[in-house]
């Protein structure tokens, strides 16, 4: 079966998250809910829910969303029971009518493929539900470590509410701790894929909303966002590199690089350096030390 966990705080949009709940072709799922001890009580909301769904609510004596997302995250995933799989959807976001069904359609195969991590297409929507954005599909089975590279490149996109894991290994690899959580659901899906293949399903969307409420749309979280990028990427590379081809390396050294001459760190140039020397090439070293005397 599966757990539909709702990490809970800001209540402008929830009531239409739970609404995208309630039309599910399919109820072979539970919902839980934590509240991270929001100023906005959902509880008298959720009375009018209570017979249209099987779901837990539980609010949390303390806030911990405000310090470290991921970990509000994992305590709410605590809340759930025996089921196999498992999502995390934003209380802002919106599940196509037939996610779960889906889900069930395509569940033999995935089983047979041996997928620890299901994605779904999704859709950009704005705080008054305008579609801003294409479809995005991705390829019935691609590897993780690709499709970063095509993040990286803005190929494509992808958040948390998309995923489906087993919740078995999500619970196992955990969350690593980026501020704001960004980056925290991009390493998520490399871990519990164990760098290897994602199952997606295109026949139904996830609708994320990006609004002044959300990370994605606030702008005035950029210097920790920044911070995320920069700790994702040194994690990955000083973990998780052998995982990567040598030209994926060389993508990810200089989304690096990029980190470097935004904030002119005298470690992250020697971490680069070395970086080049150990995984690349000398020549590489060499356009490297150029950019550095151009730009700086």
């Amino acid at each position: 079966m599966l757990a539909i966990v709702i990490p809970y705080y800001n209540r402008k949009f929830f009531e239409k998250t739970l609404e995208s709940i309630v039309n599910q072709k399919d109820k072979r799922f539970k919902v839980y809910i934590g509240d991270d001890s929001s100023p906005e009580n959902p509880a008298k909301l959720l009375e009018s829910y209570s017979s249209k769904f099987d779901f837990v609510y539980n609010r949390f004596d303390t806030n911990l969303g405000g310090t470290s997302l991921p970990q509000q995250w994992e305590r709410c995933i605590e809340l759930s029971e025996n089921e196999k799989w498992v999502m995390i959807l934003g209380d802002d976001d919106v599940l196509d009518n037939h996610v779960v069904e889906e889900f069930y359609k395509n569940l033999q195969v995935i089983e047979k493929e041996n997928v620890n991590v299901v994605r779904f297409a999704t859709q950009i929507i704005d705080e008054n539900d305008d579609i801003k954005s294409e479809i995005y599909c991705h390829p019935v089975m691609e590897k993780s470590t690709d499709f970063l590279l095509k993040k990286m490149k803005n190929q494509t996109r992808s958040s948390l509410s998309e995923y489906f894991f087993k919740k078995e290994i999500l619970k196992e690899k955990g969350f690593y701790n980026f501020p704001l959580g960004w980056h925290s659901d991009d390493l998520a899906f490399l871990l519990v894929s164990n760098f290897n293949f994602i199952y997606t399903i295109n026949f139904a969307s996830i609708k994320v909303r990006v609004s002044n409420l959300s990370i994605s749309g606030k702008t005035n979280n950029r210097i920790l966002k920044n911070e995320a990028t920069k700790l994702f990427y040194s994690t990955i590379l000083d973990n998780y590199i052998s995982h990567f081809t040598k030209k994926q390396r060389l993508k990810i050294i200089e989304k690096m690089e990029s980190v470097f001459f935004k904030q002119k760190n005298a470690f992250l140039f020697f971490k680069i350096s070395k970086l080049h020397l150990r995984k690349t090439s000398l020549f590489n070293f060499l356009k490297f030390l150029r950019r550095v005397y151009i730009n700086l």
